[in-house]
């Protein structure tokens, strides 16, 4: 029986898309909540998706994000609902 590492599983979430061909996005590695933001032109941006075999968060998944953000922000956890 082989466990596989959360830490395998990486994700990321756009969050804009400027103009002038800037991603901004959140890259995650094993808990899409501890993210990084970052921005790339979008064919480097295609390309980091590819090299780091990601997963685009699910709605649900932004959902809890943002819940989570919220109460890092307020004190209590957010009210979206899937």
């Amino acid at each position: 029986m082989s466990k596989v590492s959360p830490f395998k599983k990486k994700y990321v979430h756009i969050t804009d898309e400027k103009a002038n061909g800037l991603i901004e996005f959140d890259f995650a590695i094993g808990d899409p909540c501890m993210y990084v933001e970052l921005a790339l032109p979008k064919e480097q941006f295609e390309k980091f998706c590819i090299n780091n075999t990601v997963e685009h968060l699910s709605r649900e998944q932004i959902i809890d994000v943002e819940n989570d953000k919220y109460k890092w922000q307020y004190g209590v956890i957010g009210t979206l609902t899937k």
